[in-house]
């Protein structure tokens, strides 16, 4: 709202109920004109709809649209280099050293633009496990972004615990705030600025929720490994008998469809910790992509589209009936919901299993038709196929894809949230799967009789079934074969699923083409690792693939 507008809003009589002694002034945020701290979900609604920041949608979902950036800023990220973040952080295209001088001008500014504004405070907690809970402050401009904050972060239980909630990182998102280049020292007029010596962080120019998601995804990512706590971008999930699974990938992979097993019970769809103790949920909500989402195929997820306290980011709606299309991607292929994790059946509610992974599976989409549905890795294949993340890029999900699809690399499957250097969470990982006796299973969910365009989508159903398989144990119990290029091994057989399914070179009509793209990959892996070499043992580089030439 306008500060010059001096009027009550729907919760005004409200707006302190639940206000923490640790207040405001503290963040050298002073001559405000209206705080709103806590507000509950019907709360943030009528002060969204007031202020015309969005719509509730058929069903009672709050429809809002973000503007010019309907994805994270990426080459807009910075982290403070000083002494605590110096020879830590892992320098470079995701982690950008920005000058303590600069921040300090930058925060004066935007106190002072701050002023006699009406904000919005949510206290949340960010980690499930009570040990390596961390509580933490999202100051924002906008209610749907408290909003958001709500329904993705962890909520104190009672009064007594906002009051007396101190936030150990605060986030103050300003989408109003833009920043000067030419002062600032920014590629753009838009920024989003970790400074951890003060537990700060900026998200200037930018109303897309997903900043404040990640950035305090990042914020873990740093702090978290200090701690021999590895902070893991996946999904987990946990069978009957205790056995916990996590599942590494990037959009289009299939995550969050093979995670959400009715047989097993979801602990988290996105950003996980895995301690001496068992895997945890890092949030309290999901942010799943919904375009072109069916009932039919994720109906848990579709469902929640239709609820009351939901936010959806950039989906279009009729004006008149507030009936939703998810088929429509003229605003962005990248349509949101933001949501409570108790919206989705069979979860964990608690977000902590006291125990420890037994299968890692790292999915990957090749694109290109050649490596096999599933593979088990050995510890030092495990490090390197986590290193180097693999995928490939696509417009949307199994199906319409727009564009051919593009090969990809990504450390650690989130390299813009990896601020180590990608083997500090890649040996981490190693040195837990081994201590806890946990299986590494790569997963391809891509292209079987040639590439994209030529061949087809590997079924859904084989998916499963191989994954089922590595779940329950029964690809313990079979013979493998130990790739020519990558070195991994490779079942011969598995329950339900055809043989000649297991090896991908049985799909194309023209082997010599199989091996010459197969190559090709190998070669693309080997150069991508380049970048990762200096940091990573000789054992790791010599577990990487092999080229055709080379090969005796």
């Amino acid at each position: 709202m306008s500060k010059y507008l001096k009027f009550a809003t729907p919760a005004t009589a409200q707006a302190g109920d639940l206000k923490s002694r640790y207040g405001l002034a503290n963040h050298g945020l002073v001559h405000l004109d209206r705080v709103y701290w806590n507000l509950p979900v019907p709360a943030l609604y009528e002060e969204a709809s007031f202020r015309q920041e969005g719509l509730m949608a058929h069903g009672g979902p709050l429809v809002v649209n973000t503007g010019t950036w309907s994805a994270r800023a990426a080459q807009d990220k910075y982290i403070v280099r000083e002494a605590s973040t110096a020879d830590k952080i892992w320098w470079g295209e995701y982690n950008r050293p920005y000058a303590p001088e600069n921040f300090s001008s930058l925060v004066a500014r935007m106190q002072a633009f701050l002023q006699d504004e009406e904000l919005f405070v949510q206290d949340c907690f960010v980690g499930a496990d009570p040990e390596y809970r961390m509580p933490i402050r999202v100051i924002a401009e906008h209610a749907w972004h408290a909003l958001f904050a709500r329904n993705l972060f962890i909520t104190p239980k009672n009064q007594d615990e906002y009051q007396n909630h101190v936030p150990e990182f605060t986030i103050i998102a300003a989408p109003s705030f833009r920043v000067d280049p030419r002062v600032d020292g920014t590629r753009s007029e838009t920024a989003i600025i970790l400074n951890f010596a003060e537990r700060l962080g900026l998200i200037c120019n930018s109303s897309y929720g997903g900043e404040i998601k990640k950035s305090v995804f990042t914020v873990m990512n740093f702090l978290l490994p200090l701690r021999e706590v590895l902070a893991m971008h996946c999904s987990a999930n946990v069978g009957a008998g205790g056995d916990v699974a996590l599942f590494f990938g990037l959009s289009g992979t299939g995550k969050t469809t093979l995670s959400a097993d009715p047989k097993r019970r979801l602990i988290g769809d996105d950003e996980h910790g895995w301690s001496d103790t068992g895997v945890f949920n890092f949030e309290g909500g999901c942010y799943a992509k919904v375009i072109r989402l069916s009932a039919e195929h994720e109906p848990e997820i579709y469902a929640t589209t239709r609820r009351f306290g939901t936010i959806l980011e950039n989906v279009v709606q009729d004006r008149t009936s507030r009936r939703l299309d998810l088929d429509d991607d003229r605003f962005t292929e990248n349509t949101r919901a933001a949501y409570p994790l108790e919206f989705i059946p069979n979860v964990v509610p608690e977000g902590v299993v006291a125990s420890h992974p037994k299968n890692v599976i790292l999915l990957t989409c090749d694109a290109q038709g050649v490596l096999p549905p599933i593979a088990r890795l050995g510890p030092e294949h495990a490090v390197y196929h986590f290193i180097s993340g693999y995928t490939s890029k696509i417009a949307g999900t199994e199906i319409g894809l727009g564009i051919e699809p593009e090969i990809a690399f990504s450390a650690c499957f989130g390299a813009p949230f990896m601020v180590h250097h990608p083997f500090t969470y890649a040996d981490m990982l190693r040195a837990k799967m081994l201590k806890h006796g946990a299986t590494c299973w790569l997963v391809n969910t891509g292209w079987v009789g040639g590439g994209w365009g030529v061949g087809k989508r590997i079924s859904i159903r084989h998916t499963r079934n191989l994954l089922n398989a590595a779940l329950e144990g029964a690809l313990d119990r079979v013979e493998y074969r130990r790739d020519r290029l990558f070195g991994f091994e490779v079942p011969l057989a598995c329950p339900e699923v055809p043989v000649e399914v297991l090896d991908p070179s049985n799909s194309w009509g023209n082997k010599d083409e199989y091996w010459k793209r197969y190559d090709a990959l190998a070669a693309r892996y080997i150069e991508n690792f380049k970048t990762f070499a200096e940091g990573c043992p000789p054992e790791i580089l010599a577990a990487g693939p092999k080229r055709l030439k080379d090969i005796k």
